[in-house]
């Protein structure tokens, strides 16, 4: 490998190949378009175009692609090569720039959620100057947004980039009045990325990985993670060729990881880059899921996304690091070394507790997936009520605040390593929570709800737009104020008084907690069936049209779709459920009996004195098991087939969520409880030993 600075955006048409590559004046104005979101006229399109397809042809591109965003959740391409035909019969390559700002991919078989009828196939993508065109198996991808024929938004990059330019525009009245001068506020993320990585050999051979991601049936391995090693250990050899394959491609694309190591399960690992503005974060994510899985195949491995894959050990997910800075360099949730002096802190951090108090319900549903539902609550992820953790230090200044009380500084403490070559620790303020959903972590907000495989556009965009239509409230308030900063003071105690009920501290995975948040009147919206409905509730609707960020049209189908994607995935693993259990473990585990069956007659006619009480006890339990089984087939068939689709995706989610999964449950129990008993010969399925510990 060459040294990572050479390699580092290689692959990316980036500001420094823009400069080098375009004229003054066309570089000048791409800036413009960019920083302050000018329209880009024709003309300058062209020249950047051939710029652009020039920098690709040299890099070995043969091929152009509109990348966007659909409401699938992964990225979409339709692949255009650069040569046009001449007339003495030969080709030249060309790109121009109607090419490079406009594309029209078919829409039609994308998820509408309604907005469109099938037949109606015409959509539009345009291209997004913000964030930089890349080269991917020798295809120059533009990134670009994705609308209908009606212009109704079809993707995730569009109301992401909206919620971005509201939340500055908010934010900025208020920095305003602190008389700090910035053009833009910026938010930022850092999403770490959780993932597993099986032997693609045992993956080929198990149905539920292959259709589901998950695996739906498989009892618990002797060892699991309970000893704790995996964590943080020594990186496997295997392992480690792998990341070290991925970090490569990842910097060539100009992604910014910075960090990998073993997560807590056998075989989980995870990635986290460094933190980029939310639109350039959104896209690098999507890359870097599509890398881990690609790269994966050459290792001979399979990087496994799913947020619970294996039932019994902690799932995966995708904590989504959230901060806002101005185009200046100035962190907003920096509390600096007075945090209790300084209002600016203090007014914006007050603004995130009202803006999560105010919408845990679509805080909850940004991440609710039919996946999610299996990892929340377990002792790796947070539980479905949305708390905030500040730490003991923030906590105590807004405590202060609310009473009107001076507030004493906690000493800056150092702890004793106590051995004297070793020099003390300076020990933070504040401790960390894990079990806590939003946790404030120094200048950022840690959100640990989502799940692996979600897009974070979603879970941003509810983050920008809540947040914004705080701080507007606080800059109509503040901008009529005759004395500011007493009206400030007010703002803040205020706000903290009102909503100092979503701040909790403590240990989010005890049932004590579960009873206090029900007193505290918080929201506990278990499964995405009770969650993902609330998305169209009139106040949310008000609030994305306040902002601009979606219309209503809009909504109502964001929340269609993803109800209807809850539906699906749920059904397929019905189905798949149903076909191995018929197909490959009924089969096996009768083979088994007739095994044990034979063995023992054959003992008997040998001599029939001799014990066969473990054959027969084995085929007895494993009868009644096996009669369990396809008992739990039929009902799990009834369940199914008895699903409401008729009244609309919220009655069929509940459906779902009511009847089809506990009678996956129940099918489940039954195909494990015979997995420990079969022998592992006879036995259809590599087991959770094998898959977890076989890497």
């Amino acid at each position: 490998m060459s040294s990572v600075p050479e390699i580092f955006g290689s692959m990316v048409f980036n500001e420094t190949v823009m400069r080098d590559r375009l004229p003054k004046d066309t570089y000048k104005k791409l800036k413009e378009t960019i920083q302050k979101g000018k329209t880009l006229d024709v003309s300058v399109a062209n020249v950047v175009a051939h710029a652009m397809k020039e920098w690709a042809i040299e890099k070995g591109a043969t091929h152009y692609t509109h990348w966007f965003q659909p409401m699938t959740g992964i990225t979409a391409e339709k692949h255009d090569s650069f040569i046009s035909a001449v007339e003495d019969g030969n080709v030249i390559m060309s790109f121009s720039g109607k090419e490079l700002v406009k594309g029209e991919p078919d829409a039609s078989s994308f998820p509408s959620g309604g907005l469109r009828a099938t037949f109606e196939a015409r959509g539009y993508t345009a291209w997004d100057p913000t964030s930089y065109a890349f080269i991917k198996q020798n295809v120059l991808c533009i990134p670009t947004v994705f609308c209908s024929y009606t212009g109704a938004v079809l993707d995730k990059k569009t109301p992401l980039l909206r919620s971005m330019e509201e939340l500055s525009k908010q934010a900025l009245r208020l920095l305003k009045l602190f008389g700090i001068r910035a053009n833009r506020v910026i938010t930022t993320v850092g999403p770490e990325q959780e993932y597993f990585l099986v032997d693609k050999k045992l993956y080929d051979q198990r149905k539920d990985l292959i259709f589901t991601g998950r695996t739906l049936f498989g009892s618990m391995p002797p060892k699991g993670q309970e000893l704790e090693n995996h964590y943080f250990g020594t990186i496997k050899e295997r392992v480690a060729a792998y990341m070290e394959e991925l970090d490569e491609e990842l910097w060539k694309l100009g992604v910014l990881a910075k960090t990998k190591h073993n997560e807590v399960a056998p075989s989980q690992h995870e990635l986290a880059p460094i933190f980029s503005n939310s639109n350039l974060a959104t896209d690098h994510n999507q890359l870097t899921m599509e890398l881990m899985q690609r790269i994966a195949k050459r290792h001979g491995l399979v990087c496994l996304l799913h947020e619970k894959p294996f039932d019994g050990i902690n799932g995966s997910g995708k904590h989504n690091n959230w901060s806002i800075s101005t185009d200046k360099g100035l962190n907003l949730f920096e509390p600096g070394k007075t945090p209790e002096k300084n209002a600016q802190f203090l007014l914006f951090i007050a603004g995130v507790i009202k803006a999560v108090d105010e919408h845990q319900d679509l805080l909850r549903l940004s991440a609710a997936t039919a996946g999610n539902d299996h990892r929340l609550g377990a002792n790796e992820a947070p539980p479905a009520i949305l708390s905030m953790f500040l730490g003991e230090e923030l906590t105590d200044i807004l405590k202060a605040i609310e009473a009107e009380n001076e507030y004493q500084p906690h000493a800056t403490a150092l702890m004793g390593t106590g051995v004297n070559v070793l020099p003390d620790i300076p020990k933070d303020t504040t401790d960390r929570n894990r079990t806590s959903p939003f946790a404030f972590t120094g200048n950022k907000f840690e959100f640990r709800m989502p799940g692996s495989n979600q897009s974070i556009a979603g879970i941003n965009i509810v983050l920008n737009t809540i947040y914004a239509d705080v701080l507007m409230q606080f800059a109509d308030r503040l901008e009529k104020a005759e004395d500011f900063d007493a009206e400030l003071h007010s703002l803040i105690k205020e706000t903290v008084k009102a909503h100092k009920r979503i701040v909790f501290n403590g240990d989010g995975y005890s049932d004590e907690w579960v009873e206090e948040a029900e007193r505290r009147g918080l929201l506990n919206l278990k499964t995405s069936a009770d969650a993902l409905p609330h998305f169209a509730d009139q106040k949310n609707i008000e609030l994305f049209v306040r902002h601009g960020v979606f219309t209503e049209d809009e909504i109502v189908s964001r929340c269609d779709i993803m109800l209807e994607e809850y539906c699906k995935l749920v059904h397929i693993e019905a189905l798949t459920m149903l076909d191995m259990a018929k197909k490959d473990i009924l089969p096996a585990v009768a083979s088994y009996m007739d095994d044990l069956s034979n063995t023992a007659l054959h003992k008997k006619a040998l001599n029939g004195k001799i014990n066969c009480d473990a054959e027969t006890d084995l085929v007895t339990r494993l009868s009644d098991l096996f009669a369990e089984t396809y008992h739990n087939i039929a009902v799990l068939e009834q369940a199914v087939a008895a699903v409401n689709t008729a009244d609309g995706p919220k009655t069929e989610s509940a459906d779902y969520r009511d009847k089809v999964l506990p009678a996956m449950a129940a099918l489940r129990a039954g195909v494990d409880a015979m997995e420990e008993l079969t022998s592992a010969e006879k036995w259809p399925l590599p087991s959770y030993g094998e898959l977890l510990f076989g890497v």
